[in-house]
């Protein structure tokens, strides 16, 4: 595009995009106003003079803006008028025509001026903004009253607390400081603070399968607990959908994974990219085929076994959930720490395993963070697959306990379970 561009003659290019622009966005302005009867400011026509008339002015004087400037504040003063009488007449404070005209009339400059990314995310902005009105009508609708306080504890947790804390061991010898504390405790926050998202506003009604998934990113273990008690009581022809689920659930576990470790250790995610990214797959096959299995049996489930689904996992930006988090991670650093100093790596194998009766996240953090100088990336890998080892069987007995061992679980829950877990050895064996 840039080298046909460069074959036109020189101004020809720039007036072809100002055009074009222009016109997209005063098309944009005539479909939003199509079945009102109130006053508006222009349409196509006028939005494509506005922007030929702001890069003309500019042509004239593109040293000083003097005369760009002058014809910028004329406009304005027109627009006012008629927002004025907007206001009088029809009692309409919209402002978004006007502000959408002035963006307009800037047109000139911006393409000129700015780089191609810039001045064509500018258009796109303003496409989207026209269209989507009914869209984020419907969003503030959905938003219960403390959404915008949750988003306002993520800010602050991670563009106010966390640049503040020194990054300086608070124990020599011991790779802990308060910076990087806070630093996975932001990350994990943040990836449960878009699953939470999604659940709340993309998926708000989902059904047992994308409760799973997306609960899965959330916090696996949560998610298979809570869909086990439903189990308990739930009737036998739902059982294959929530068993299909808690898989999903793990599969995205992995997912969860492969991006903390991409954070943190480059050199652990290149080990352990493929192992993550097979046993992902596996779930996620061994969960298609629960899935197929079943459909000929599969009943539709009940509104309240989807909300209780929906809302299995709290606020994922309570104070009280980071400070657990931190603290696990404090915890796993000194124990790793002097496991190592006193056990060596049979030690640290250990604790690999014993990690997997709770969250591992803390654990596999704590490894990739480490300044471990003995420990080779090979170990570290290693351990990272034990504790998810240990995790999932962990989780299916979970499923088991927490279901009330109903027989319709049983085999779903050993064969699937059990085959991802002879994954999970053979790729032990393998790295």
């Amino acid at each position: 595009m840039e080298n046909f561009f460069d074959r036109l003659p020189e101004g020809v290019a720039p007036f072809l995009l100002i055009t074009v622009f222009s016109l997209l966005i005063g098309l944009s302005q005539r479909r939003l106003h199509l079945n009102r009867d109130t006053n508006y400011f222009g349409t196509d026509r006028t939005f494509t003079l506005v922007g030929l008339l702001g890069y003309i002015l500019y042509l004239f004087e593109p040293t000083h803006f003097s005369l760009f400037a002058g014809g910028g504040l004329v406009f304005a003063v027109l627009l006012s008028i008629n927002y004025v009488y907007k206001i009088g007449q029809f009692r309409n404070y919209g402002m978004t025509s006007i502000v959408t005209a002035l963006i307009t009339y800037c047109m000139g400059p911006l393409v000129v001026l700015t780089p191609t990314w810039f001045y064509v995310s500018v258009v796109v902005i303003v496409l989207l903004l026209t269209e989507m009105k009914s869209t984020f009508v419907e969003l503030a609708q959905k938003m219960n009253n403390d959404e915008f306080i949750t988003l306002a504890k993520f800010l602050l947790i991670s563009f106010i607390i966390l640049p503040m804390l020194p990054d300086e061991e608070i124990i020599v010898g011991i790779h802990l400081t308060p910076y990087r504390i806070w630093l996975a405790t932001v990350i994990v926050s943040g990836i449960s603070y878009v699953s939470y998202l999604m659940r709340q506003y993309i998926f708000p009604g989902s059904g047992i399968l994308a409760s799973g998934l997306i609960g899965g990113l959330y916090s696996s273990t949560a998610t298979i607990s809570i869909m086990a008690r439903k189990c308990r009581t739930a009737p036998s022809q739902q059982l294959p959908d929530y068993v299909t689920a808690m898989f999903l659930a793990v599969s995205m576990m992995f997912l969860r994974l492969m991006i903390v470790i991409a954070l943190f250790n480059t050199q652990v995610f290149d080990t352990l990219l493929l192992p993550l990214l097979i046993l992902m797959l596996i779930s996620l096959f061994i969960a298609g085929g629960l899935y197929m299995q079943s459909r000929k049996t599969r009943v539709k489930p009940q509104k309240e076994d989807r909300e209780e689904v929906q809302n299995a996992s709290d606020n994922p930006l309570e104070f009280k959930v980071a400070l657990i988090f931190a603290l696990l991670y404090i915890v796993f650093t000194f124990v790793t720490h002097y496991t190592l100093n006193f056990a060596g790596t049979k030690g640290l194998t250990l604790l690999s395993f014993v990690s997997g009766l709770g969250d591992i996240t803390p654990f596999i953090l704590n490894l990739l963070e480490g300044n471990f100088a003995n420990i080779s990336i090979h170990i570290l890998a290693i351990s990272c697959l034990q504790a998810v080892l240990s995790n999932n069987l962990v989780k299916m007995f979970y499923a088991m306990g927490f279901s009330g061992n109903r027989p319709e679980l049983r085999k779903g829950l050993w064969l699937g379970f059990g085959i991802l877990s002879l994954f999970n050895v053979a790729l032990l064996l393998w790295i």
